[in-house]
């Protein structure tokens, strides 16, 4: 049995770094909307697709490049059908659908055994956090920390970009 960590990713180091360089400030952006409006705005979605069409053009063959697409479209079809039922919400579903194009077909099932253990760690992180007093009282107004069932999963989706991409690019 192969160790994940031995786990040699479809995207190439160059795709991670200059992918990973490129979303950062994006991810970053989507994680603190939405632990602060319980939003992710549009305008990042829009960001984090743009960087797709304009960079990943450069670097890969042109073929991969357009069949990236089809990732997009079946993620933004799976989101969403999750958001009509309310399990995820449509910022989410718009956000995972940009975030789709930047996983190699060959690394979607790493992706989502990372999404997963992000998924645990950063709901975990959330709600302690959420409960320590000097943190409400430096955060006032976040909409995130009295949200009693929702949550800010541009969390999660940003860390899953951003860790996906730093293991690509250091492998």
């Amino acid at each position: 049995m192969e160790n994940i960590t031995s786990t040699i990713l479809s995207a190439t180091p160059l795709q991670g770094l200059v992918f990973g360089l490129l979303s950062l400030p994006i991810c970053l952006w989507v994680a603190y909307t939405d632990l602060t409006q319980m939003k992710i705005r549009n305008e990042a979605v829009l960001a984090l697709f743009v960087t797709f069409v304009v960079s990943g053009i450069f670097l890969m063959p042109f073929t991969e490049y357009l069949w990236r697409y089809l990732h997009l479209a079946v993620i933004l079809a799976v989101g969403f059908g999750l958001s009509t039922i309310r399990a995820l919400g449509a910022g989410d579903a718009k956000f995972a659908a940009a975030m789709a194009p930047f996983v190699a077909a060959g690394d979607i099932a790493e992706v989502m055994i990372l999404f997963a253990g992000l998924l645990v760690v950063t709901w975990v992180a959330h709600r302690l956090i959420r409960m320590i007093p000097a943190v409400r009282s430096a955060t006032p107004g976040w909409k995130s920390w009295s949200e009693p069932k929702d949550f800010p999963m541009g969390i999660t989706l940003a860390a899953t970009q951003l860790t996906y991409l730093g293991l690509a690019a250091t492998q």
